[in-house]
Order: C-alpha cells, then structure tokens, then sequence
C-alpha cells in the first residue's frame, strides 16, 4: 500500500481539489483507493458527496475515541453513482477541537500511524488531505504516511514558507517517521498562456534542485510534469458533490487529473522496480 499526504499550509492552491481528484483517477484505474479527510473544514468530504450529518464515525472517532479505521470508510457517494473503489473516511467539525484534546495524550503524533496500520491489506492507495496548517492533525498525518505531495500554485508567493514546511518534514522524518519523504510537487490553477506561469514553474523546478541537496527527505523529490489548468469545471464540481470525472468528464481539469493520474501510477511503478532490483 502507498501513502501519502497532500499538504501546502498555504490554503486556496488546489489542495482538496487535487486529493480528490487525484483518488477518483486512481481509482477509475483500477487502484483500491482510500482517502482520509483529516481538515476540520471536510471540504473532501462534502467534494465527494457525504452527508455531515451521517452517522458513521469520522476521523475525530478516529483520533480522539478508541474507533477503528474499518468504522470509518464510506464509499464515495458521488452522483449519478457512487466512485467505484474510491472509500472516505470523513472529517467533522468536531475535529477542530481535536489539538486540545489531545494535548495531554502519550504519543498522540502517531495515533494515526497506529489506526492506518489496520488498512494495509485493504488499499492499494491512501491519501490524506490535510489542514492547512502544520499543527498535530498534519503532524499525525506526516507520522502515517510514506510521501508527500504539495500542489503549489504558479505565482510568485507560492514559495513563500516553504522553508518552514521542509523544515517540519525533516523533523518528522528525523525524529518520528523515517520513511517519510517530499516524493511530488504538482503545479495547480496553471494559466498555460501566461508568462508569469512558465517563470514561476522555472523558479519552482530550480528551488528543488537546490533543495535536494539539503536532506534526505527530499532528495529524490520532482516535479510532476502534469500541470493542473485553472478551470471553472473543478470550481464548480465540489457544489454537486461529484469529481471532476462524474461532474465534466470532458473538461480540462477532468483530461489533466487523469495524465496526473497515470504519472503518478507510472511513478510507484518505477520505484517498485528500483526497490525490487535493491532487493
């Protein structure tokens, strides 16, 4: 099983709309794919069409009671048909308090780490759509995972505070989660015929460079050479409860979500070569 987070702390840069996304293109290839909604907002929740007020337990069951993971997968409710092998485990509201609440808990970064384990044999595919911010629910969610993926939006404030994400990455790679790594950067809201664009990605591809240089844990990070045009259909899509593949399939965003997609299979299946040939 693969795991990743999609996190910027930087909010409105295509986070949500690339998890959601992302996990419906997976999925309609095939993949078993589970998505964690960890944002008290549950803007990926609401994305693909759960009811806030379902009884099923959400990720504040998760964290903050002794609820299983296997309580908490709802399949993607999309219409005019559930998301084949697309499963969520919704956010709440309720999940805003959840900082407090686990002020005083022994090990409370790796409580998900410890739930997700249960999930191993049950996904191809897990990812998480984080808060933007870096407090513990990101923190749990960096402890759980293998790689990172940050959706960046080609302007040129999209680098500001990077410094401080990296810097988090590294400690949680150092200090709880050794597998961790910045695996992906997707440019999103991509305007193509705009000059700004193209030199802002060139900005963005030469800041990595450099920063590989800097740690372990993103030594081996790239840049996705999908790019996420701006596009009214993802705007509108999250109002009807639907990807972009159920909501526009012939969009822009639905074409490039899908090249995403296939890059990002294409990527793990590269690297699992190179981890059986290290075998």
């Amino acid at each position: 099983m693969r795991s990743i987070a999609i996190i910027n702390q930087k909010g409105g840069v295509g986070k949500t709309t690339t998890a959601v996304n992302l996990s419906a293109a997976l999925a309609r290839s095939g993949q078993r794919v589970g998505l964690i909604d960890i944002d008290p907002q549950a803007h990926a929740s609401l994305h693909l069409g759960l009811d806030p007020q379902s009884p099923t337990p959400t990720v504040y069951d998760l964290l903050c009671e002794e609820t299983p993971i296997a309580d908490l997968w709802q399949r993607a409710a999309s219409a005019p048909a559930p998301e084949e092998n697309l499963w969520v485990a919704a956010s709440h509201i309720d999940l805003a308090a959840a900082e407090v609440e686990l002020a005083g808990v022994v090990g409370r970064e790796m409580i998900l780490h410890d739930k997700l384990a249960a999930a191993e044999k049950d996904f191809d595919y897990i990812l998480i759509d984080c808060p933007p911010s870096l407090g513990i629910l990101t923190i749990n969610a960096l402890a759980a995972v293998d790689d990172v993926f940050l959706p960046l939006q080609p302007h040129f404030l999209a680098l500001h505070g990077l410094s401080k994400l990296l810097k988090t990455i590294g400690l949680v790679n150092n200090r709880l989660n050794p597998r961790l790594s910045l695996a992906g950067v997707v440019l999103c809201l991509y305007e193509s015929g705009t000059k700004l664009a193209a030199e802002v990605s060139r900005d963005v591809e030469q800041f990595f460079k450099e920063a590989r240089k800097g740690n372990p844990a993103w030594s081996s990070v790239r840049l996705f050479e999908t790019r996420i045009r701006r596009n009214i259909r993802l705007a509108e899509s999250p109002s009807f409860g639907q990807s972009i593949f159920q909501y526009a399939a012939g969009s822009p965003g639905a074409e490039d979500y899908r090249a995403l997609g296939g890059e990002v299979l294409a990527y793990y299946a590269g690297r699992l070569m190179l981890e059986a040939a290290a075998a």
